[in-house]
């Protein structure tokens, strides 16, 4: 099977923990989004930029091709947009709060951060949904999994 295409979602701290309460089976997009949600596909992989935190708490796997749902599991987004289009998912890593990676972290190491001034690497992030390349891919998996491993063992 090739690789799928990452993408990076910027969602806040509160939806992150409903899709980890959750186990991550769904994710949503927002109403505007769907242009980008229609180019999901199975084994495309979600990383997940939890904003203001400005840090990366997961990755997710995706298992469907993208459907319409209205059903609310998310609190509608701040400018009360829903999260209709969706896929479903199912976890690759997720990070304890207190392991997520931190972006600034990664912003000499990402492809996707060197568009912008380095004093603006935030606006990176800005909007729900983008692609990155593979090199981004492979750094943001690596750190991810490097954070889960220094996790206390179960």
């Amino acid at each position: 099977m090739t690789a799928g295409k990452t993408w990076i979602l910027t969602g806040s701290l509160e939806n992150f923990r409903i899709n980890v309460e959750r186990g991550f089976d769904v994710i949503g997009f927002k109403e505007r989004r769907r242009n980008q949600a229609e180019q999901f596909e199975p084994g495309d992989e979600i990383v997940f930029y939890v904003t203001g935190l400005q840090e990366f708490g997961a990755i997710a796997r995706v298992t469907s091709e993208v459907f319409e749902d209205r059903t609310e599991v998310w609190p509608p987004g701040s400018k009360g947009e829903a999260y209709p289009w969706r896929v479903d998912a199912e976890p690759l890593i997720v990070l304890a709060e207190e392991r997520f990676v931190p972006a600034l972290e990664l912003v000499g190491e990402l492809e996707h951060t060197a568009k912008w001034p380095a004093e603006h690497w935030h606006l990176a992030f800005q909007g729900q949904l983008r692609t990155v390349s593979e090199h981004d891919a492979r750094v943001l998996r690596e750190r991810l999994e490097a954070a889960a491993e220094t996790s206390v063992p179960a």
